[in-house]
């Protein structure tokens, strides 16, 4: 099964990048790289956006790893692209003064799997309409994220994530996580992504990179 990160849409050419503040999209499962590209205009000065391709191919689309059902991944399969992650940061990443995550719907549970991963390797990470990726194999030990600021939004009715994957993961964010947390709920959005999220989005990239000094 293929790992490599090899297709990515970023906002500013390399001699541009330095000293901002890189973040990171991760599209839904069967999109693509594409889908992630326009949130740059929501975003505060500063950042660096970097829109990634899943890389395992998926329907019309791609990936982010093998799963039993929604939101659950097959534990090999997202550590696997978890490490291929990490080496495609290791050589990005290094002219970044700090790294954040926007993760949306299966996006939402890579990020959370980068998380579990290697918290400390994150300043912030931005979850919308999705869930963490429960039962495989990663470290949600109590206090996993101190430090990391998080913003955790969707629709409670949110008719694509199963509803107890999202409550298990917003219960454990608020109360055993660790995180400095940001929790935003926007009845009627259904499984996507409102102006008004967008709007607090901004807010919270902003406060990260000011918090980050």
């Amino acid at each position: 099964m293929p790992t490599a990160i090899e297709h990515v849409i970023w906002s500013a050419p390399e001699e541009a990048r330095a000293g901002t503040t890189l973040v990171v999209a991760l599209h839904g499962r069967g999109a693509d790289e594409r889908g992630m590209a326009g949130l740059l205009e929501h975003l505060p000065p500063g950042v660096t956006l970097a829109s990634v391709r899943a890389p395992i191919s998926e329907g019309g689309g791609y990936a982010w790893f093998a799963n039993r059902g929604i939101g659950r991944p097959l534990e090999n399969s997202i550590k696997d692209t978890a490490q291929a992650m990490f080496g495609w940061l290791d050589h990005v990443a290094d002219q970044h003064h700090k790294v954040a995550l926007i993760g949306f719907s299966g996006g939402t549970a890579m990020a959370g799997g980068l998380l579990f991963e290697q918290p400390g390797r994150f300043a912030g990470a931005v979850l919308l309409s999705g869930t963490l990726p429960w039962d495989a194999g990663l470290d949600s030990t109590p206090g996993r994220f101190e430090g990391v600021k998080v913003f955790w939004g969707n629709d409670e009715a949110d008719q694509v994530i199963p509803r107890e994957l999202m409550e298990r993961s917003e219960a454990w964010l608020r109360e055993e996580s660790g995180a400095d947390l940001t929790v935003r709920h926007y009845p009627g959005l259904g499984h996507g992504i409102g102006v008004q999220e967008l709007r607090d989005v901004h807010d919270f990239i902003s406060g990260l990179i000011a918090a980050e000094g």
